[in-house]
């Protein structure tokens, strides 16, 4: 029979995915319907950017403008995706960074858009589209309200505290055999964003080769950059063996970092979600940094210099425990 408390974290999970979701779609249908509500007034292309003068120095096919909705809904299946999975939502923290960034990340888009629509409005040619000024306040302003909205919405609702980390597990070592534990976990979600940007770069740069789309190559780059990234972010390695613990990410194992096992004190497990530690990929500072690929089990080894770095990754707990136990041996040996 569930507990009361499970039920009010479930019922608050429930709810606040109904939330998410329809903010999601209202989201993605501005974005479609407000271009195309405006399309016969509307240059094509129309202006996106504009430098330091305020006045417009780039543009954009309409097409493109319009399909820029598919970022959104990509970043917003992603999400939804990550906040279904049963672990998620229960902290309250972890609720409040969550709806936060999905909050800013669509008020962003859709401020930019507004403006960059305004701008272009009954303009005859992307180049006469009207100077920008105290518009780049709206935009940096609307979107951390918005995000300020969603913090303060997803801290509604009962807490379920982080586990405690404890000591640390130990295991026997045998003397007479190397002992070796790797470990590797992937990212679906990082996965899938790299293949859709990707192979989105690549269509894209099909049709601007084919000269239908002028100025299509602006997008080429940035897709195929975050493509990149999201294949370096969708996996991540563990590899401890009696001198160090050697960490690669990426399908290439590279790049890779290795911590000389001398300069470990202890290792332990703790669940570590990417609203705690600043998002996702490297997040930290070198001495106290967490490599952030999924929420959950984390791998925590502290160095005798004070510091932490946390790894997210399978079967932390043997993980930890060789580390704990190599650490100790080295240490008896030192003794004797």
């Amino acid at each position: 029979m569930t507990e009361p408390h499970d039920s009010s974290v479930t019922g608050v999970r429930a709810r606040l995915m109904a939330a998410l979701a329809a903010w999601a779609v209202l989201v993605a249908a501005v974005l479609v319907a407000v271009p195309l509500a405006f399309a016969d007034r509307l240059p094509d292309p129309l202006a996106t950017h504009w430098g330091p003068s305020g006045r417009p120095d780039g543009s954009m096919p309409f097409a493109v403008f319009v399909l820029l909705a598919v970022v959104w809904a990509v970043i917003a299946a992603i999400g939804l995706g990550v906040a279904a999975r049963r672990r998620n939502l229960v902290r309250r923290v972890t609720r409040a960074w969550f709806c936060a960034g999905l909050a800013w990340a669509g008020g962003f888009m859709v401020t930019t858009q507004a403006v960059t629509i305004a701008a272009n409005l009954d303009r005859g040619h992307w180049t006469r589209a009207a100077g920008v000024s105290w518009q780049v306040a709206v935009v940096v302003a609307a979107p951390i309200a918005l995000g300020a909205l969603g913090w303060l919405a997803g801290r509604r609702g009962p807490d379920v505290p982080a586990a405690p980390s404890g000591t640390g597990p130990l295991i026997d070592l045998d003397p007479g055999k190397r002992p070796v534990w790797v470990s590797t976990v992937t990212a679906r979600w990082a996965a899938l964003l790299a293949l859709v940007s990707l192979a989105a770069a690549v269509v894209v740069a099909g049709v601007a080769l084919s000269g239908r789309v002028p100025g299509g190559w602006s997008v080429v780059v940035p897709l195929a950059l975050v493509g990149v990234i999201g294949t370096v972010l969708s996996s991540v390695s563990v590899r401890v063996v009696p001198e160090a613990l050697t960490v690669s990410v990426g399908p290439l194992r590279w790049p890779s970092r290795t911590v000389r096992l001398e300069r470990v004190e202890r290792a332990w497990v703790e669940e570590r979600y990417p609203a705690q530690v600043g998002g996702w990929g490297y997040r930290g500072l070198p001495g106290r940094a967490t490599i952030m690929i999924r929420g959950g089990e984390c791998l925590v080894v502290r160095y005798t210099s004070g510091g932490e770095l946390g790894i997210t990754v399978d079967d932390a707990a043997t993980g930890a425990a060789l580390v704990n136990a190599l650490v100790a041996r080295r240490h008896s040996s030192a003794e004797r």
